[in-house]
């Protein structure tokens, strides 16, 4: 199963939210354990973060038929990017929205304009919130 995963703004900054918390966590130790999780499950990932919308929009339509299966951590997009949402639609994803949970969050995930087509939100502590997504995925989406 392939799937595509996009990290919103600010998620290369994970660290400095996570030092706050007397944790080590870094975007590149969430990718990492994500890949460390698709091992020998048949799970192939693309991964992608960005500031900008146009690449996240470029991302998204570039690879609308290598799978239609989309992660997402919006961040700060979650409360106002509606061409990153209208690009969803349009590309037909089914979305798995992902935030952190208290600690982490940045902003607040309830009033998410993703909601609305997303068929499952997941919250969790940033190192095994991937790993909820990636579970449900795997068995409800074979």
């Amino acid at each position: 199963m392939k799937i595509l995963i996009l990290h919103g703004p600010n998620l290369n900054l994970i660290g400095k939210i996570s030092a706050k918390n007397k944790e080590t966590v870094t975007l590149d130790k969430i990718n990492k354990s994500m890949k460390k999780f698709c091992n020998g499950k048949n799970l192939e990932l693309k991964i992608f973060q960005t500031h900008k919308v146009f690449q996240a929009i470029n991302f998204l339509q570039r690879n609308r038929n290598y799978s239609k299966k989309l992660i997402f951590t919006p961040m700060s997009w979650s409360l106002y990017e509606h061409s990153l949402l209208e690009t969803i639609k349009v590309c037909n994803y089914n979305l798995m929205q992902v935030s952190f949970n208290e600690g982490y969050a940045l902003s607040d995930f309830n009033k998410s304009i993703f909601n609305s087509c997303s068929t499952k939100n997941f919250i969790n502590h940033p190192l095994s919130v991937y790993e909820d997504a990636l579970s449900y995925m795997l068995k409800t989406m074979k």
